[in-house]
């Protein structure tokens, strides 16, 4: 597969895991080469099998599905993964260094190259919180360092291999703020030059990308920008209520303050 431009269409498919169970019907959705979408919906709606669609992890049942307008399933299986950068909810790390880690993805690269990627977030910060920097043992699957370090590390990984489509399924478990800024730098940048698809649990990621797209049942029922469909008060505007708006500072300093009044009042 030539270097991808990352244009990816849904035309019409059908998806299921068993006859009994039908997870999509005649879905349709386009992604413009460079863009980021950020899928969000309850448990069920249907998430993470348009990922799985799109690294053929799953196969459909009927439709098509298109990136660069060629059948997904006249690509190279091989060639056409080495062009997709993927992050889990729980990212995996081989045993070895952070610079083992961050290499796997271009074996040629020089530790002075490893290194130049790491600093590009945050300036290198990030590392600063690793007893050996980039030399420090991460243990097996990634054991010693904690879940937003995982994360930082597979991220880094992903903006050394520069991909044509970057696919996250974001963790839902919180980090330190430090960490959820060097996060975000990390996503900031791998948006700037790939195709981008994120299953998205924080707040800093849905405001950050092109489009929201709303899930629900398998059906899109609502896409546009976090602004935009605030404002229309749908399914976005009631998701945002439950799983995203705790996540703001103008939430945290309300709560704060209630509880200082409450405090006050007590006394």
């Amino acid at each position: 597969v030539n270097q991808l431009r990352g244009e990816i269409r849904f035309d019409g498919v059908s998806f299921r895991y068993t006859d009994q169970e039908q997870v999509r019907r005649d879905f349709s959705l386009h992604i413009a080469p460079g863009e980021s979408v950020a899928l969000v919906g309850h448990t069920g709606a249907g998430k993470s099998s348009i990922v799985k669609l799109i690294t053929r992890f799953y196969e459909f049942q009927r439709g098509r599905i298109t990136v660069d307008e060629r059948d997904i399933r006249a690509l190279d299986l091989v060639s056409y993964r080495r062009q997709l950068g993927i992050v889990s909810q729980t990212p995996f790390l081989f045993s070895g260094t952070v610079a083992d880690n961050i290499r796997y993805a271009r074996p040629e690269l020089s530790d002075a190259e490893i290194e130049a990627v790491a600093r590009r977030i945050g300036g290198g910060e990030w590392l600063e919180t690793l007893p050996a920097g980039l030399e420090t043992n991460v243990g097996e699957r990634g054991a010693r360092l904690s879940l937003g370090q995982r994360q930082l590390v597979a991220l880094t990984r992903v903006l050394a291999q520069a991909p044509a489509i970057f696919i996250l399924d974001e963790a839902t478990a919180s980090v330190d703020p430090f960490t959820e800024t060097q996060i975000q730098e990390a996503m900031d940048l791998i948006l700037e030059c790939s195709t981008s698809i994120l299953i998205a649990h924080r707040l800093s990621t849905v405001r950050s990308v092109d489009r929201i797209i709303v899930l629900e049942r398998g059906r899109i029922i609502e896409e546009g920008k976090h602004e935009v469909l605030m404002a229309q008060g749908g399914h976005y505007a009631e998701l945002y209520n439950t799983y995203f708006r705790h996540q703001s500072l103008d939430y945290v300093e309300q709560v704060g303050e209630r509880r200082f009044m409450q405090v006050q009042g007590a006394q």
